[in-house]
This record gives C-alpha cells, structure tokens and sequence, in this order.
C-alpha cells in the first residue's frame, strides 16, 4: 500500500482530488486558514475508496475497509469563506461530499468544498494550486459510506 500524494493546478485535476475526497470526515478544528501565508489547510479521514473491490464475493457488512489520516492545502487563498459550518464548535463533524473549482479571470476562481447538511466552503485563490498527501496512518472500519439517492 503506497501513500497517496497528487496536486492540482486546474478544474480537471480538481475533480480526481475531490473523488478521492469523497466521504470524508473531518473537525471544524482541523480547518485552518492562515491569512499571513495566504494558505487553507485541512486533514481529514480519508475513506480508501481505491482499495475497494467491485469482484468481492463478502457482502459490504461482512468486509472490513480503510481510512487513512490525509492532508490537503491550498496555496494562494485571498479570502475564505464558510456558510452553513457552526464554526463555534471545533470538535463538530463534518462529510466532505465534493470539492470544485469556478473560474473566474484566469487564473484566479473559487474553490467550493461542499459538506453534507448543506455546508459550504468557498476559497478565493489567485490561481489554482493544491496539494493532498496521506499522512500515512491508516485503519480499519466495517463502515462503507452510503448516500440516500431519493
């Protein structure tokens, strides 16, 4: 099992961070904005989705899975903005459902990350560059994360 390190530079790239960023949970304490450095930074718990196998013969509740500690920042942030997040209370949870870019004049735009219950994140950068890398502690869980379609 190899670490996973990938950066992005445009909406493409974005979108392969954010896949596999899908389902994970974080701390509203383990969010950090650091204006001096013009830098957004996050870990979170990191579900394996590419250690999943569709060709399994053990139903999901019989199987165990993965998560692994995984950072991700962002450089160039100009402002940062939450709507949706009780801030207030750092040990609060929160799901990553996805993360996007809107460009705006190149190569500046928005980044939204997006949190179940409605929460959103929007990052103003002066140009697209992020960074995620695993942090290598990595553990099981019999939890598969799953999404009401209806």
């Amino acid at each position: 099992m190899s670490d996973l390190r990938l950066s992005a530079e445009d909406a493409a790239d974005l979108e392969v961070i954010s896949a596999f960023l899908q389902d994970a949970v974080t701390r509203v304490g383990d969010l950090a904005y650091l204006p001096g450095t013009r830098r957004f930074a996050m870990v979170v718990n990191r579900f394996r989705w590419e250690g999943e196998t569709s060709t399994s013969k053990q139903t999901s509740a019989q199987r165990t899975h993965e998560r692994v500690r995984t950072g991700l920042h962002f450089e160039n942030v100009l402002k940062a903005q939450a709507r949706g997040l009780k801030r207030d209370n750092p040990q609060g949870v929160l799901n990553l459902l996805a993360i996007r870019f809107e460009e705006l004049d190149t190569p500046s735009g928005i980044v939204v990350l997006t949190f179940s219950g409605g929460g959103e994140l929007r990052l103003e950068v002066e140009a697209l560059d992020a960074h995620l890398s695993d942090l290598g502690l990595v553990w099981e869980t019999p939890h598969l994360p799953e999404h009401d379609l209806g």
